[in-house]
């Protein structure tokens, strides 16, 4: 280049030859620092969900749509998940950078290996409610937490739900020695209850009400005693980053932040048109289905009161270290959960820029 550039020149009286390759010169190193500049911003971040690409997915798939992770410099992967746990296990272990897990779930992972350097950590609270629920049918009798005793309740047996009951228990003086548990594989959990295999099943009610429907049971059929809702005051669903990945990129996991702020806001902007984008994963989706399952997680466990108050993608501390008890409490863990250590602050946007709720 700096050849062509120098031939360029000669053709030049000799006066103006000495201010072309001046000239030339600061080119090519503009060129060079803009190239190099963009070689460094460029990160492939691996991204694994909690779950299919469902609904709230596309709180992910439409920044990624929309190009606002390569705007930061991000070159973002998104995969299907099976379940918060997996999703906890494969970025700590370096499978993936950041994923998208239930709270509770990553807490557990915490108390179950204390001694694990670089476990994972959350960096920001989406679902500031948790969208665990027990759901029954009601011609079973079941219309109120009470009435869970001496019943059979089905969920896999790695639900975050499943495991969060002893505090569902407790907050509705319901003994859990009393409740006998079937468990099964994901898809099989509706299929039993709308058989009446199972009197109760947990799951997050967007996943569940939903998966009933597609069984032939209808809204008005069914009990939906959401955790939040009965003393429960778990938070759920939140962005963790593996903490190797943290460490040497700390600029791009705020950038992802970023990006995923923009991207929320259009999603809520618009449901309808941001469940388009799962298409490109799962062409096979109900847009319409999913969009309702979306504006339904929305309503529930992002815009809630909670949120609006503690700040939204934030937690309060006070509230973080009991969940870490009750966790700790229910798992059946010897081993404290360090609730200080558990959420990365400083990562955030600015607060101006995480006003995601409506007017």
């Amino acid at each position: 280049m700096i050849r062509t550039m120098t031939a360029i020149c000669r053709g030049f009286r000799q006066s103006a030859r000495r201010a072309c390759r001046i000239a030339a010169l600061i080119a090519l190193f503009a060129l060079f620092a803009t190239t190099t500049s963009a070689q460094a911003r460029d990160t492939s971040i691996r991204f694994q969900l909690d779950w299919h690409f469902e609904g709230p997915a596309a709180l992910f798939t439409l920044p990624k749509a929309k190009g606002w992770f390569r705007e930061e410099g991000l070159e973002v992967s998104i995969s299907a998940g099976d379940g918060s746990g997996g999703t906890v296990a494969r970025v700590a272990n370096g499978e993936y950078d950041i994923g998208f897990a239930d709270l509770a779930s990553l807490m557990a992972f915490w108390g179950t290996n204390p001694d694990l350097p670089g476990k994972p950590v959350a960096v920001m609270m989406i679902y500031n409610n948790t969208p665990s629920a027990v759901m029954a049918l009601k011609k079973s009798g079941i219309k109120r937490p009470a009435d869970l005793a001496g019943k059979t309740l089905g969920a896999p047996a790695f639900d975050a739900g499943r495991k969060a009951f002893p505090i569902f228990a407790k907050s509705n003086g319901i003994d859990p020695a009393g409740i006998k548990w079937v468990s099964m594989a994901p898809e099989q959990r509706e299929t039993l209850l709308a058989r009446g295999e199972v009197d109760a099943i947990t799951g997050f009610y967007f996943t569940s009400l939903f998966d009933l429907n597609a069984r032939g049971v209808k809204d008005e059929d069914i009990v939906v005693m959401p955790y939040s809702r009965f003393g429960v005051k778990l938070y759920g669903n939140a962005i963790i980053v593996s903490e190797a990945f943290l460490r040497q990129h700390p600029e791009a996991v705020k950038g992802f932040l970023r990006a995923f702020t923009r991207g929320i806001k259009a999603v809520i902007a618009d449901p309808n048109a941001a469940v388009a984008t799962l298409r490109e994963y799962d062409t096979g989706v109900d847009q319409a289905r999913e969009a309702k399952r979306l504006k339904l997680a929305l309503a529930g466990s992002v815009l809630t009161a909670d949120a609006r108050s503690e700040g939204f993608g934030e937690v309060d501390p006070a509230r973080l270290s009991l969940m870490a008890l009750q966790v700790r409490d229910a798992f059946g863990l010897k081993a404290r959960i360090p609730a200080e250590q558990i959420f990365g602050a400083g990562l955030l946007p600015p607060a101006s820029e995480r006003k995601v709720f409506p007017k």
